[in-house]
């Protein structure tokens, strides 16, 4: 039996709880939530690295398991949140945690990463952190008291929460708690956690000799008197013991029926022709048992996979293998919301071998990709290739994908003869003058916004002059295009301070199609501050695709 420790902070850490303790640090409440959801994963994969050892995981496990942590801390953090000592006794509570997890210099700089990542100042993060690390000490020892916890079932319980730590964990946050990158660390820290486990549980097992630390109780100094005939006895027991396991380890490693490399036979050890070759084997298949009830749950091997084509009506055929029923019935449900029910077809197969995909969080990013004409991509693991449409570097999606889904990921893209291919689609659609496909053209080529800035970017400029080239033709062909350009934000700062930016923003766009010639009465310009984002704003590249311009047509 195990738990998602970070499903059981997020939970108990509730809207109205996260509403008092933001109050209390001054931030927003959904940015504390934000910081939540990022301290949660990192904070367990330091826990991961800390219980991987032996020293590591018997003193986290004495933390977790003293007198200072609240057991029924999920039941009552909302006193806590609302009273000042409780407050008080909370964050308390969270600094003893912190000091367990790991260094000071760590946290701090686990803080500040955050902070980078959502705007919050880094002494709220860090506050925020100490609560997380508080709860997340309450929810462990409750369950390791409810189902009478061990040093280790300690390091078990920790490896089955890879998955989560997998897809939330980033680089830059594994850094500053000093693990390396996060596919190293995890890559190794499984079976490091597992021959813990195996150790704490059954000190006499081979998985002792993976260690070079001493047991808690220090061999007795050598006597200089005779031995008694009770410590004869104990040694004798002792050799005995050492021969037999000594006897199991060759029997795994050896066979009669397994084939050398070169094809011939392996002779079978003398040690196993005794006549307590059954007790033996049954003393290996034993000792198998006990490492497989103490081993964390076999991980997923295959990386996630997805790819889909557009056609040229803008409807994307899915075709991929997730983790679980549950994870497919997630994609599909996204999909149909945001796409419509009848917008897309999905080929998706369940392989319970296959990772837990993390592009389903970042499905907002891929959306306007998946409705673009002509446009092809597949994802393996941590890899994005683009072609097509998709792949033209005029449009940009490298970089815009790149951006949206942060440096563990790797963006490529292939540009076969697309740009010609796009342009003559473009034309065609721009020839037609009407105002839904001009605007759904436009809108194909992002135009984002630095931080707090209306400037239009350069990039932009060569894009917003042929689209007025375009616009001028129409109207002098008696069919003039009517356009509504909106302008976004992310969720950062004031509301009634991004509404006025992003109005500004859009005025700045008409601005400069009217320059170029484009009727002023053909243009509307709107700010919706940050209404309907596309993309998450508790990531520093979710916040940049938000800020941007859509066109649409003016009725």
């Amino acid at each position: 039996m195990s738990i998602n420790l970070n499903q059981l902070v997020q939970g108990a850490l509730t809207e109205s709880v996260l509403q008092h303790i933001a109050g209390r640090i001054g931030c927003a409440p959904e940015s504390a939530r934000r910081v939540v959801s990022l301290c949660g994963p990192a904070l367990i994969g330091a826990m991961m690295n800390k219980a991987s050892s032996l020293d590591g995981a018997r003193n986290l496990f004495a933390a977790i398991m003293s007198p200072g942590t609240n057991a029924l801390i999920a039941e009552e953090l909302p006193h806590f949140a609302v009273q000042d000592d409780g407050f008080k006794t909370l964050l308390d509570t969270g600094a003893r945690a912190d000091t367990a997890i790991a260094s000071r210099d760590s946290l701090n700089g686990l803080a500040e990463r955050i902070a980078e990542y959502t705007g919050v100042a880094a002494s709220s993060t860090r506050t925020l952190g100490g609560v997380v690390g508080a709860t997340l000490f309450g929810v462990l020892k409750r369950y390791l008291t409810q189902h009478n916890g061990n040093p280790g079932q300690l390091p078990t319980l920790l490896g089955h929460q890879l998955p989560v730590v997998r897809a939330n964990m980033t680089d830059a946050f594994a850094q500053a708690l000093g693990l390396g990158s996060v596919g190293a660390f995890l890559a190794g820290v499984a079976s490091r956690l597992k021959a813990v486990s195996a150790h704490l549980d059954h000190p006499a097992t081979q998985e002792a000799a993976a260690f070079s630390q001493p047991l808690e109780a220090p061999a007795a100094p050598e006597q200089p008197v005779k031995e008694n005939a009770g410590k004869k006895k104990w040694w004798w027991i002792a050799l005995a013991a050492a021969l037999a396991l000594l006897a199991v380890l060759l029997g795994r490693g050896c066979s009669t029926e397994k084939p050398e490399e070169d094809g011939g036979p392996v002779a079978k050890p003398d040690a196993l022709t005794d006549s307590n070759s059954d007790t033996t084997a049954a003393s290996a298949t034993a000792t198998a048992a006990a490492d497989q009830a103490s081993m964390p749950a076999v991980l997923p091997s295959r990386d996630q996979t997805m790819s889909f084509a557009v056609d040229a009506s803008g409807i994307p055929t899915l075709t991929g293998t997730v983790n679980s029923e549950q994870e497919r019935r997630q994609l599909i449900d996204a999909l149909g919301a945001k796409l419509g029910a009848d917008k897309f077809h999905a080929n998706i197969s369940v392989d319970p071998d296959t990772k837990p995909a993390a592009w389903i969080g970042k499905l907002d990013g891929l959306l306007q990709v998946m409705t673009l004409p002509g446009a092809q991509l597949r994802i393996v693991g941590d890899r994005i290739g683009l072609s097509g449409r998709a792949g033209d570097p005029a449009l940009g999606w490298q970089n815009k994908l790149q951006s949206i889904f942060g440096d563990g990921w790797t963006v490529t893209a292939d540009t076969p003869a697309a740009a010609k291919a796009l342009a003559a689609s473009d034309t065609q659609a721009t020839a037609s003058c009407t105002a839904a496909d001009v605007a759904k053209q436009l809108n194909y080529r992002p135009i984002g916004f630095s931080f707090a800035s209306n400037a239009l970017p350069r990039a932009a400029l060569d894009e917003l002059t042929e689209t007025a080239k375009s616009l001028k033709d129409c109207d002098t062909s008696g069919k003039p295009v009517k356009l509504q350009i909106g302008g976004y934000t992310d969720s950062s700062g004031d509301p009634a301070v991004n509404i006025t930016l992003s109005e500004k923003r859009a005025q700045a766009v008409r601005s400069y199609l009217i320059q170029e010639g484009v009727p002023a009465d053909t243009l509307s310009a709107e700010g919706f501050g940050d209404a309907h984002p596309i993309a998450d704003n508790a990531t520093r590249a979710g916040r940049a695709a938000n800020r941007r311009i859509e066109f649409k047509e003016l009725n």
